[in-house]
């Protein structure tokens, strides 16, 4: 989720195309090559405090950080240094953008660090993420650290297991850099939450401008890759998640098509909805780790037929993508000036080549409260399957104790807003009950084949464009999320359908991001549209860490 369910929209079988069909799979990862590390220098704890050392991680794509690990200029354990030290600077000090909440232990990253550097001298790499430090969302399981979902509930949630996405990224030979922190479960538990804000890890700012929202769920994530503290990251999303922390850090997300991606491991509110994905500073980056996260898991359902969609999504990107491609559009009610941006992004999609036809919002009368009914009863039941498979160091084991636990911890849990979102949830009675199981067939089909599915056959297009959302607005403790302007999250979010958002550049100093959105299993054709967009506009701008935004509101004298 985004933000609470008083505005779902907001918030939070098809055959592969042709092109998809074509390419090569891509193989199952094999687990990584028994390599010893070499023994470390004696003097490889100490790294380089100046600016510059950590600044060379700066805005640096997976290739260009592969290319100086081949090179030779950097080695893998030094570059995940560089970033906990960046990590230091960036996140603890300085603009203090509490975006990661805890790093993995340092003997864990310079061992994976060595034995990627041996691994690259033996000519035995694993792929594109060998060496290539990772920060997860934290409430997606990693062995060597608790996973939290921002509540203190779950302080003590070493579940010493990786979930499969990440067992993925490791055997791939991705460094897991560390935990990032989030809208408190999910943004699940109060309609009038601020995003971005949890118990443990205390509120994100945006590094656009320090006193805006850098959305939610996965608002550490976001803000994170934004200042350059990993190179991508992976972030969950049940309706906006992914999507509106990428827009408001001006990054590329990437929400799945549901069931390609694991969500075993994964603190849940709803199996109809959530799923991870990647968020980088580039399409090309986000199609990588894409990759890497996709595959079948025995113990999620969904995901039954993810192994057929195994490929390399990064090798089929090219600047022509949009030539002759037919686009549907629509414009939703918002500002003038991300309107004026969003006009000027219809022409860069045409001058690409893009044939663009408007078509218009389907009404969908009573979707947002199908969509409410299925996330509040999913919540409670999967919830209290989750907190079954946690450590006895976890206390709480249904909905209800973690209700119980936030009373008794009012102070630190609840000091801006509550919870009657769970309270609510609680109240729900179950996978059968008649109500639900309506609710559920309701809000798929009015979001899927009557919403976006009709309106790409209205088209005739192959996708839909539209702004991702508004800009980040005023953090605001006082009164929780203060939100305006368009969302496009909720009709792909309640489908299953994929969403790629990528950066449309700064509207008055702000990120604004562009949706390209497809039917199921359009991930890869959604990519090829977005890298085309990105590489005919370059519209991301790097963040400055603006304490705010300047304005000039009138005369002095």
């Amino acid at each position: 989720m985004r933000t609470g369910l008083a505005a779902l929209a907001v918030a939070l079988a098809w055959a592969a195309p042709a092109w998809a069909q074509d390419a090569a799979p891509v193989p199952a990862p094999e687990a990584a090559p028994v390599i010893t590390p070499t023994p470390l220098p004696a003097d490889a704890v100490v790294v380089s405090t100046g600016d510059v050392a950590t600044d060379l991680v700066a805005e640096r794509s997976i290739d260009e950080l592969q290319a100086m690990l081949a090179a030779g200029k950097v080695e893998a354990w030094k570059l995940a240094d560089l970033y906990v030290e960046r990590i230091g600077r960036l996140d603890r000090d300085g603009p203090t953008l509490r975006s990661v909440i805890v790093t993995a232990p340092a003997k864990d990253l310079r061992y994976d660090g060595r034995a990627s550097d041996d691994r690259r001298k033996a000519g035995k790499t694993l792929g594109p993420l060998d060496g290539i430090p990772v920060l997860i969302k934290d409430n997606i399981e990693t062995q060597n650290m608790p996973t939290t979902a921002g509540s203190l509930a779950l302080a003590n949630n070493d579940t010493g297991r990786d979930a499969p996405l990440v067992a993925k990224l490791r055997a791939q030979g991705a460094i897991i850099l560390g935990k990032t922190n989030l809208s408190e479960w999910a943004n699940i538990r109060s309609n009038n939450s601020m995003s971005g804000w949890s118990a443990v890890g205390g509120l994100v700012r945006n590094p656009y401008a320090l006193d805006r929202s850098a959305c939610g769920s996965s608002s550490g994530s976001g803000a994170a890759v934004a200042a350059s503290l990993a190179a991508v990251a992976v972030g969950t999303e049940t309706d906006g998640s992914v999507v509106c922390p990428a827009a408001m850090n001006g990054l590329v997300g990437l929400k799945p098509t549901l069931g390609l991606v694991s969500r075993t491991g994964v603190v849940p509110i709803s199996h109809s909805q959530d799923t991870p994905g990647p968020m980088a500073r580039s399409v090309k980056d986000a199609a990588i780790l894409f990759g890497a996260m996709i595959g079948s898991d025995p113990a999620d359902p969904a995901t039954k037929d993810a192994d057929k969609h195994r490929k390399d999504y990064a090798a089929g990107l090219t600047p022509d993508a949009l030539k002759g491609m037919r686009v549907g559009y629509w414009k939703p009610e918002m500002a003038a000036d991300l309107a004026a941006r969003f006009d000027k992004a219809l022409e860069e999609l045409t001058a690409a080549g893009a044939v663009l036809v408007e078509v218009k919002m389907p009404e969908l009368k009573g979707l947002g409260e199908a969509e409410g009914l299925v996330l509040y009863t999913e919540l409670k039941a999967d919830m209290a399957t989750y907190l079954a498979t946690t450590p006895a160091s976890v206390s709480p084991r249904t909905l209800a104790d973690l209700i119980a636990f936030n009373d008794a911890h009012k102070d630190s849990e609840m000091p801006f807003f509550g919870q009657e979102t769970f309270i609510k949830a609680d109240k729900t009675k179950g996978l059968d009950d008649p109500e639900y199981k309506a609710a559920r067939e309701k809000s798929a089909r009015m979001a899927g084949p009557e919403g976006i599915d009709a309106m790409l056959k209205a088209a005739d297009a192959q996708l839909l464009v539209t702004p991702t959302y508004g800009t980040p607005w005023l953090s605001d403790p006082a009164h929780g999320d203060q939100f305006q302007g368009p969302s496009a999250s909720e009709l792909p979010a309640v489908s299953g359908y994929p969403h790629l958002t990528v950066p449309m550049g700064l509207v008055n100093g702000l990120p604004a991001g562009l949706s390209f959105i497809g039917t199921a299993y359009s991930d890869g054709l959604l990519l090829k549209a977005g890298y085309a967009y990105e590489q005919a506009t370059h519209a991301r701008v790097a963040p400055k860490y603006l304490a705010t935004i300047p304005a000039d509101l009138g005369p002095r004298k």
